[in-house]
């Protein structure tokens, strides 16, 4: 299950994607078109821009919009950006590889090779969708 941190984001990056390229977009206003609460949208948009995937203008008609067209950002390195792994076990991660303490072997854990299937197909998916198809 993605966090709301994820959900919150995705959509808000969603409504962005849905106005005028390169014309800044008010917190208030996504806050309000996408039901977010607007102290922790602004967390979010903040952490977006931090990480490169937005910009800001501020003063009038200030607000946030995005540097590189949606086509051009999967949500695979938007689920990264926002949430971390996409993998369900540590063991199993491409980005944040961890051995797991419980496990003497990867190679004979039961739920190993699994959760490898289940990450590459949701790897197949996510990575092909840009921020467009929402």
């Amino acid at each position: 299950m993605i966090s709301k941190k994820t959900k919150y984001g995705l959509k808000a990056l969603s409504y962005i994607a849905r106005q005028e390229y390169g014309v800044p977009v008010q917190v208030s206003e996504i806050s309000t078109k996408e039901n977010i609460s607007h102290k922790f949208l602004e967390i979010i948009l903040a952490d977006l821009k931090k990480k490169g995937f937005l910009g800001s203008k501020k003063g009038k008609g200030g607000g946030y919009y995005l540097l590189k067209p949606a086509n051009e950002i999967t949500i695979a390195s938007l689920l990264r950006t926002l949430d971390g792994p996409i993998a369900w076990l540590p063991c199993v991660s491409l980005n944040y590889y961890e051995r797991c303490t419980d496990c003497d072997s990867e190679e004979k854990c039961r739920l190993n090779a699994m959760f490898i299937e289940v990450r590459d197909n949701i790897l197949d998916i996510v990575e092909k969708k840009t921020l467009s198809d929402l």
